[in-house]
């Protein structure tokens, strides 16, 4: 086996620096929508090594194909945020490639009936069970799809015992570069700027929504996501990390169904690692400190530590996977090289191995989730934690966020009905047409995971790895109804086949556009865009002239906001086409932190320039409206390590440059909006404004309770209303500002997620605006998550221009 195992590595390293005639020689050109040039290496990495290019992967895919019968290789329908081709090869035995309609069939049934499906497994052990393995969602941790590729040509050319127990036992699913973009770039984000590993309750990406696909199309039942690069959290003895996680663990997992295989598969892909370890390099042994042939095993979070690895948040792809019942694994590699490839793979065989000896009871367990869910029986929860089910009221001017919730659900899975007459509860009538999601239901924990309030879980751990909050209904900006687990609704239902996504404009005009909601916003922006004239109220609506009748039927066709005919108030202030621009972090520690706001912004309707520091010191705002700053401090410093230089500004010259044309900006009356701690922080320092910032604690974040004066600039939401938090901003000397917002004074006033010494931002401002400057201490953008936030920002473009 040590000598096959060493053959498969040797041919791939050679591919690996030899393309395959069907290629051009490196560097390659990348040519979908946009030419790009593949990328050598990143900084960030301490190791390089000559890693598989992205040009070089269909070729690669296409010649195994050939020469195998094993393998399928497909193209996903979806295209990266950049238009590169996404890859998914399956393999199996080739008797068992025209059975995956078979195999799909039964994955139905383990939805619809699941004591049906483990009765028909009892009865046939040798079902063959999906796997899937994710290559390197993070561009820059490129030894997950050099790892996925050598597996991929040993189960497709290999005949040792192992390698035919494996496909007799198995149907494996690669998706083979999960961040096309990121690995052609050297980036960790995709070309959207978004870290696709934090997207998956959001679901905003392309290559995220395309990985979702996979797992419900095929409900695996282990889910590995190859990852790089962690070497010392286990000490020089256990390089590299395998899951299971941590507490707190979501109280929406079956979660004693997972830990009872979960530990033991860990240990079994650690013991694969070690028992090959003679067979390892040592490449970069001297300036990684990683000694491959010397490790005694892995760092295992759950095991090994008691906090700071956690699964709580459903955004990564291994916790968002585990709602489907797969026992989910991030594999983190230790080295950037040859020897992390091999550690990956090594690990893989060994969960694959742990697999084929333990499918039959494994997969059964996988069931046990669904069944739990279609028989709303949760063992080991409260009584209470799961609702019977959520009733999702819609809203008849502006349905938008609601039909978005609806959506999503389906995607994921997530059985929605709608009543077939009203109906009643806790006296409350609901129309005929209103959506539930019932909790009977095989995926009851991703429903609920999606839709509840949240918790506060600050006491439960002293750290978070990311976000502790993500909710919904709040975020998105629809209602969610809990149903007492211990009621039940009286009312007949049909799940939904399909949704009324028309508006409706009524009238003759002049016509009321309500401030409602992503869409509403994007709608008058195009009016704006179109030429029409527009208005906007104190409170916020905007309003057109009879003349946009015809354009404002073609729009609404795929909006759902309900257009009425209203007369355009007196003190109405008319609108302009705004010219806005925001900072561009190119990559501060591996994240392009203002892509949030960036998408939130066009989604909106505005067109957005991107600047760079250097740009903005170089030629300055030119015909810019709005200036926004929403990333880190150190975007504007020049004293930046070598890794994140290039995107911030690089002597003191450029920053007395970019001083004065910002100050210069803002006295000729430009509309300035610092978003977030950093970037509050960053516009003291440059001497805008004399306003003192607060900050909490970078890992603190989640859902807070606001109280927002009657301003313009908080048009569109209630006095009592929420916001988002993500390291949180409040101000002090605003004695002479205008104070917009304030956290809620009240000891409550943080609803879910987890921030330590909250207590000294009760009743603090946090939002104030300064003359022509705009603090932001929430973040309203975060990731293109928060859309019921986004409107925070059209507020104040709108606002504050002149």
């Amino acid at each position: 086996m040590k000598n096959k195992l060493l053959a498969g590595i040797a041919s791939f390293t050679l591919l690996a620096s030899t393309p395959l005639n069907v290629l051009a020689d490196s560097p390659q050109l990348v040519s979908q929508n946009t030419q790009l040039e593949e990328k050598e290496k990143s900084l960030f990495n301490s190791e390089h090594y000559d890693f598989v290019k992205y040009s070089q992967i269909e070729g690669k895919l296409n010649a195994l194909a050939k020469e195998s019968s094993r393998i399928s290789v497909e193209k996903s329908d979806k295209k990266s945020a950049l238009g590169q081709d996404m890859y998914v090869v399956t393999v199996s035995d080739p008797s068992a490639k025209g059975k995956f309609g078979y195999y799909k069939g039964l994955r139905k049934k383990m939805i619809k009936s699941p004591e049906k499906a483990q009765d028909f497994i009892e009865k046939h052990p040798d079902l063959k069970v999906p796997v899937m393995i994710n290559g390197s969602i993070h561009g820059t941790e490129f030894v997950g799809t050099d790892a996925v590729l050598q597996l991929i040509e040993r189960f497709a050319t290999d005949n040792d015992e192992q390698t035919k127990t494996i496909l007799e036992d198995h149907i494996l699913i690669f998706n083979v570069t999960a961040n096309p973009d990121g690995r052609i770039g050297a980036t960790r984000f995709n070309g959207n700027g978004i870290d696709l590993n934090r997207d998956f309750i959001t679901q905003s990406q392309p290559e995220t929504e395309h990985m979702v696909d996979l797992i419900t199309e095929w409900n695996p039942m282990v889910f590995l996501d190859l990852h790089g690069y962690v070497k010392g959290y286990g000490g020089p003895s256990k390089p590299g990390l395998i899951e299971p996680c941590t507490p707190p663990h979501n109280p929406n997992y079956e979660y004693d169904l997972y830990s009872k295989w979960a530990m033991s598969q860990a240990e079994a892909m650690e013991a694969s690692i070690v028992s090959n370890k003679a067979d390892y390099e040592n490449t970069n042994t001297e300036t990684s400190k990683v000694d491959y042939q010397n490790m005694e095993g892995t760092y295992i979070p759950q095991r090994d530590d008691s906090a700071g690895w956690d699964d709580y948040p459903p955004i990564f792809t291994p916790m968002y996977a585990m709602y489907h019942g797969a026992y989910g694994y991030t594999l983190e590699a230790p080295t950037n090289d040859w020897d992390g490839v091999k550690w990956t793979y090594d690990a893989v065989m060994g969960a694959l191995n742990f697999a084929s000896e333990n499918k039959t009871e494994m997969v059964k367990d996988q069931i046990e989730v669904f069944k739990r869910g279609v028989q709303f029986d949760h063992p080991f929860h409260t009584e209470s934690h799961f609702p019977s089910a959520y009733i999702i009221p819609r809203d008849d001017q502006d349905q938008t966020a609601t039909q978005k919730a609806v959506a999503h659900l389906q995607d994921n899975d997530i059985t929605v009905e709608e009543a077939k007459k009203e109906f009643t509860y806790e006296g409350v009538t609901y129309p005929k047409g209103t959506y539930i999601v019932p909790l009977d239901q095989a995926k009851a924990g991703l429903a609920n995971t999606m839709l509840w309030d949240g918790e506060d879980i600050t006491e439960d751990t002293p750290s978070m790895y990311d976000i502790s909050a993500w909710n919904l209904p709040e975020l998105w900006g629809f209602e969610a109804v809990e149903v007492s687990s211990e009621d039940h609704l009286n009312v007949k239902s049909n799940e939904v086949r399909m949704l009324d996504s028309k508006g409706e404009v009524i009238g003759d005009g002049p016509y009321a556009i309500p401030n409602t909601s992503v869409e509403s916003v994007f709608l008058a922006n195009q009016l704006i865009n179109e030429g029409h004239t527009l208005y906007r109220g104190s409170d916020g609506t905007f309003y057109a002239n009879s003349s946009a009748k015809s354009e404002l039927q073609t729009l609404v066709k795929d909006s759902a906001v309900t257009i009425t005919t209203e007369s355009i108030p007196e003190e109405a202030k008319q609108l302009s086409s705004q010219k806005v621009t925001i900072l561009k972090d190119g990559g501060i520690n591996k994240a392009q932190s203002h892509s949030g706001t960036k998408l939130a912004l066009e989604r909106l309707g505005f067109q957005v320039v991107e600047k760079t520091p250097v740009q903005v010191a170089e030629e300055g705002l030119g015909e810019s409206d709005v200036f926004i700053y929403n990333g880190r401090s150190n975007l504007i410093s020049y004293e930046n390590s070598t890794a994140n230089k290039e995107f911030g500004l690089q002597d003191s010259a450029q920053y007395e440059a970019f001083k004065a044309n910002v100050k210069s900006f803002i006295e000729e009356g430009g509309n300035y909006l610092a978003i977030g701690a950093g970037a509050s922080q960053a516009s003291v320092k440059l001497g805008l404004s004399d306003v003192e910032v607060k900050t909490g604690g970078s890992n603190s974040n989640g859902i807070v309770q606001v109280a927002h004066g009657d301003s313009p600039y908080t048009a569109g939401y209630d006095a009592a209303d929420i916001g988002f938090v993500y390291q949180p901003a409040w101000y002090f000397n605003t004695e002479n500002k205008e104070v917009l917002s304030s956290y809620k004074n009240s000891e409550d006033f943080f609803m879910a997620g987890h921030w330590k010494d909250r207590g000294q931002a009760q009743g603090k401002p946090v939002m104030v605006k300064d003359g022509n400057i705009l603090f932001i201490g929430l973040e309203p953008t975060f990731r293109d998550h928060t859309d019921y936030l986004f409107r925070l920002i059209s507020n104040a473009i709108f606002a504050g221009s002149k």
